[in-house]
């Protein structure tokens, strides 16, 4: 394991190894320590679906970014973890400024890695929706 993973490393992890369609949700790492992770995501009309609120797809990007990132806090290094499952229950519309996502991790194996997240509104800290996880965490 390596040293432990600042929110100025995993920010950085973000830029250089994820998508730039996952860096347009221009997540920000807030925490960030061995097996969990809190990420913010702002909101606005790039993200918004019918209605104003937040589309499924950007809920269901956040939490598995973040569950990555969570895996990566795990480990201590990066690895180029593969999501082989990824459930996401959607609770009540998303509104406001910010999405926050907790993520961590519930079990780490050898091959695989089970994470769990809850999305809630930054403004009233109202859950938004949950999602479940399992990455394949190929070796070094």
């Amino acid at each position: 394991m390596n040293a432990p993973v600042t929110p100025e490393v995993a920010q950085k992890i973000l830029a250089d190894f994820f998508a730039e369609w996952v860096q347009a949700l221009d997540l920000t790492i807030l925490s960030i320590d061995a097996g969990h992770v809190l990420v913010r995501m702002p909101l606005g009309v790039h993200l918004a679906r019918m209605g104003g609120i937040v589309s499924g797809q950007a809920l269901a990007a956040l939490a598995d970014t973040s569950m990555v990132l969570a895996a990566i806090g795990n480990c201590g290094e990066v690895r180029a973890f593969a999501t082989t499952d990824l459930h996401t229950q959607f609770l009540r519309p998303g509104v406001g400024t910010a999405i926050l996502c907790h993520a961590q991790v519930v079990r780490a194996g050898k091959a695989l890695v089970f994470t769990r997240a809850g999305m809630t509104q930054e403004d009233d800290n109202k859950l938004v929706a949950t999602a479940t996880a399992t990455f394949f965490a190929p070796q070094p």
